[in-house]
């Protein structure tokens, strides 16, 4: 869908129609939109191309006199709560056009847009604007850092009263997407540190400095987390093998125990003449005889401390 906003001293108003200096916003775009742009604006169709590849990676490109920033967003699936990812969101910029594209669903667009006219944020060039697109994939960074976060301590209690595949496997998940956001923020940061070399015009020193510190901030914050769910994941995984362990000493030393009534029978059950075989209370013999040898077994393991 293509919407048309206009910077305003109190935000940004949406339009029914563009003009210069007017910011197109294009959410999930579809043949149609992007046939559209690239034949009413001239944007390249390689650009479309780059960030419909959601393995795009952050960069700057030229072609045709446009400018294409890639920035990497984060993505929560609401429908699978542990699914995060990122996906790039590209930035398009020339004379007075600004264009940005995503072709999935984000929360960070709408929240920034609220944001900007609940504090009454003008910008009045491009990199500016771009610089506030970054500061604000940093802010829902944090905010889902801060979901998975309270989604392991959440899973963390439910393996220290009973190890679970299923919350293993969630822990994993959650893994996974920790590497995608701190591959995200790396080339979010590399990306605002030249930010000020490739466009023309200068940028806020100021707002730049806050965006570097914020992301410097959510890639400490990830790579503190992975570091937590990684020592997670190894202790359960002792505790695993501990119990593991445990559970098989446990069967070895029953199986010692019950070999003793075994072998007995087995002897008196020889088609032989045994000891005490003909005795009228030889069975009771046995059974006193066989439940004496085995606890004392039990007894001497019980001792080395194997059950």
């Amino acid at each position: 869908m293509i919407r048309f906003y206009a910077c305003e001293d109190d935000g940004f108003v949406e339009k029914d129609r563009w003009q210069p200096r007017y910011w197109i916003n294009i959410d999930r775009p579809d043949n149609t939109d992007t046939r559209y742009i690239c034949e009413r604006w001239g944007v390249p169709t390689s650009f479309i191309e780059n960030i419909a590849d959601v393995d795009e990676r952050p960069r700057f490109e030229r072609e045709d006199g446009w400018l294409l920033t890639i920035v990497r967003i984060p993505i929560h699936d609401k429908d699978k709560p542990l699914v995060y990812h990122t996906v790039p969101l590209g930035i398009m910029t020339k004379d007075d056009y600004i264009i940005t594209v995503c072709f999935s669903d984000s929360e960070m667009i709408p929240d920034f847009i609220d944001h900007s006219n609940r504090r009454h944020i003008s910008i009045d060039n491009q990199p500016d604007f771009v610089l506030r697109l970054i500061y604000s994939s940093t802010f829902w960074f944090l905010c889902y850092l801060k979901q998975i976060n309270d989604t392991l301590t959440q899973y963390t209690r439910q393996l220290e009263r009973s190890v679970r595949n299923e919350a293993l496997l969630s822990m994993m998940q959650l893994q996974k997407a920790l590497v995608y956001f701190n591959t995200s923020l790396q080339g979010n940061q590399l990306l605002a540190d030249r930010l000020d070399k490739v466009f023309a015009d200068d940028c806020d020193a100021d707002l730049l400095e806050d965006v570097q510190i914020e992301l410097s901030q959510a890639a400490n914050t990830v790579n503190v987390y992975m570091e937590i769910l990684s020592n997670a994941m190894d202790t359960f995984a002792s505790v695993i093998s501990n119990n593991v362990n445990d559970i098989m000493k446990t069967m070895t030393s029953l199986s010692v125990i019950l070999m003793v009534p075994t072998l007995i029978a087995s002897f008196y059950g020889m088609n032989v003449d045994v000891w005490f075989g003909n005795a009228p209370s030889a069975f009771g013999f046995i059974i006193l005889l066989s439940f004496l040898l085995s606890a004392v077994v039990w007894y001497f393991i019980r001792r080395a401390h194997w059950i």
